[in-house]
């Protein structure tokens, strides 16, 4: 079925309505016709209903049709103006379709065929224009909400830049409290000890078996908190960044040998037994062998306290390119493979509680961590529940020290490098190290 078109047709010429009624009656659209004779009846009309085409005549008695496009307009009335100009008015009818009106057609060429060409050319580009008219708004009110999006998304980054910048300097007062008060408890920690170890010699006096066991229990007491008082200088050192390697040539295997002999007795109180295998044909490496002890005193410590019964050990290999492993494994309890990513994060113990049975900062393998990538080197593990772990560290045979390492005079090479007839018969080690060195730092 035919769409009924409503048309509104403003012209005070009876006859040219007329004309207008008569061609679409002859077309056979289906047409709902109003007329008006001037631009205040045409307003009424257009204020009341909602018109698929108007048809208006230029020249009326009350007003021009420039003048009343402009008012339909801004009065925001929706509908396709179509002007019927007089013969000679074509450049009239241009000025009025840049003011708003879709078409113009002379009245001398009203006929069934021009007008309903006109009029439904006039229907379509105006439902065209309104189609892309509802696009815009929606664009645009799409880009204002993208706007105020984006207006939240800059506050809310604005407000997490500052979070973050207060969560950096509460980390770094943190930090600087632990790196202070874990210097200021050495100090009477450190006497604590030495009383303690004075009292146990045989020059201050013979103590009872009684007073004696109280003694040892204050000294070893006293170096367990002091190794946790360590822990956490080290840690908040490597936080703010003030921890740097000190590197010289020294023999790593009896530096392994020294570690282990140094926490065999843990082990014996245990009944482990303790297996070191050490396949090094060049034991002369480059680094720093305090903070290298340490990694080993706290993977070997680490070793000892989770493994009930069996054994532990250390397997120290040569690698292809310079680079050297030391893996240290136990038979103890292991860990779960949902666990495996939280070790190296500060602070952080599997057993949480209080009641926890194996005590400790949580800072041993994040310190081994951080110190290892200091080193140039990388870290992994291999666990399984109640079967045991393997930590493998590897190693460049010689580490690269950093330009501010250089600059602070802490580790410069030219430093810590032996003579040459002290290297004599390691004159391997000595040569590769010599072409890492600046010529102007050569001995």
């Amino acid at each position: 079925m035919e769409e009924t078109l409503k048309v509104l047709v403003v012209d005070d010429d009876e006859v040219d309505r007329m004309a207008v009624r008569r061609a679409l009656k002859a077309a056979g659209i289906s047409v709902q016709l109003f007329e008006a004779n001037d631009a205040k009846s045409a307003i009424a009309h257009l204020q009341d209903n909602s018109f698929d085409c108007v048809f208006l005549d230029y020249r009326l008695p009350d007003q021009d049709g420039l003048t009343l496009i402009n008012d339909i307009r801004s009065r925001n009335i929706k509908a396709p103006l179509v002007v019927l100009t007089a013969q000679g008015d074509e450049q009239i009818a241009v000025e009025l379709m840049k003011a708003g009106a879709v078409d113009y057609l002379s009245k001398s060429r009203v006929s069934p065929v021009t007008l309903t060409q006109v009029l439904r050319n006039a229907i379509r580009v105006y439902r065209a224009e309104m189609q892309v008219a509802l696009v815009n708004q929606q664009l645009r009110e799409s880009n204002e909400l993208l706007i105020r999006k984006n207006q939240e998304l800059e506050a809310q980054q604005r407000q997490i830049e500052l979070q973050n910048l207060k969560l950096k300097e509460a980390s770094l007062l943190k930090s600087q409290f632990l790196a202070t008060i874990s210097h200021e408890l050495r100090t009477p920690m450190n006497a604590i000890i030495g009383f303690s170890q004075l009292l146990l010699r045989p020059k201050c006096g013979d103590l009872s078996p009684q007073q004696r066991d109280m003694v040892e229990r204050i000294l070893n007491n006293g170096k367990h908190l002091l190794m946790l008082l360590n822990e956490v200088l080290d840690f908040s050192k490597l936080e703010t960044g003030r921890l740097s390697l000190k590197a010289e040539i020294f023999d790593l295997s009896e530096v392994v040998k020294a570690t282990v002999a140094e926490t065999f007795s843990l082990a014996e109180a245990k009944k482990l037994s303790v297996q070191v295998q050490n396949n090094l044909q060049n034991s002369m490496v480059f680094n720093d062998p305090v903070r290298l002890r340490q990694i080993l005193m706290n993977l070997l410590s680490n070793a000892i306290k989770f493994t009930e019964s069996g054994s532990i050990g250390v397997d120290v290999k040569e690698l292809p390119d310079h680079q050297i492993e030391i893996a240290v494994w136990d038979t103890g309890i292991g860990i779960a493979p949902s666990d495996l990513k939280y070790i190296f994060e500060a602070f952080r113990q599997l057993d949480q509680s209080l009641t926890r049975k194996y005590p400790g900062t949580g800072l041993g393998l994040p310190i081994v961590d951080a110190l290892v990538q200091m080193m140039g080197g990388e870290i992994t593990i291999e666990s399984q529940l109640n079967q045991g772990s393997v930590l493998r560290i590897v190693i460049p045979r010689q580490v690269s020290l950093s330009e501010q390492q250089n600059q602070d005079g802490s580790s410069k090479i030219s430093q810590v490098l032996p003579s040459k007839k002290t290297l004599s018969k390691h004159s391997d080690v000595f040569h590769m190290v010599q072409e890492q060195v600046p010529k102007e730092r050569t001995m």
